[in-house]
């Protein structure tokens, strides 16, 4: 029974908005363009996307969906800035759920870093967690990647340990 209501609360999330982004849900079509690093008619990517994150990102994508279909709402997001339309990202769950618990990844195009984007971003795909009764997020982050730690500070994480080079973090979500 349980199962049976999760997989009905799983709305297909295609496209969300922040004030200064939209994250639009990928498909497999332009996670291939993404991997491939080959934008397609009506891809409108910054000059340094993708980057070689957002091509690690989509091809863990990529796989997961082969293997097991539709990833949304806990699937891949394409980060577009709405100033100009061009894609600077992408942002996702690495996985699907697990006992109220989902893993995220994000990456910014280097020269959309430094303005807050990572942060916006992360708070839209949490509202997307707690909407779909997701209790907690965790994320991680190498140990020299400060940016990336006071992003996941910004974003409401707290660190809850470290190790292999990597700081593990968290946020408990009060879900809808």
């Amino acid at each position: 029974m349980c199962a049976l209501l999760m997989a009905a609360s799983l709305l297909p999330v295609t496209e969300l908005r922040t004030p200064r982004l939209r994250l639009h849900a990928i498909d497999t079509a332009e996670g291939e363009r993404i991997v491939a690093r080959r934008a397609g008619a009506g891809d409108a990517w910054a000059d340094d996307y993708p980057f070689d994150g957002d091509v690690m990102g989509v091809t863990a994508f990529l796989a997961t969906t082969a293997a097991h279909g539709d990833q949304r709402p806990f699937g891949h997001y394409r980060i577009t800035r709405t100033a100009d339309g061009r894609a600077v990202g992408g942002i996702g769950f690495k996985r699907q759920p697990d006992h109220g618990c989902v893993e995220i990844g994000y990456g910014l195009a280097p020269s959309a870093r430094g303005r807050g984007y990572a942060a916006e971003a992360l708070a839209a795909l949490l509202n997307v967690a707690a909407e779909h009764g997701m209790s907690r997020v965790v994320a991680d982050t190498t140990e020299d990647n400060v940016a990336s730690q006071r992003t996941l500070e910004r974003a409401g994480f707290r660190r809850i340990g470290a190790g292999d080079g990597l700081c593990r973090y968290e946020v408990l979500l009060d879900a809808a």
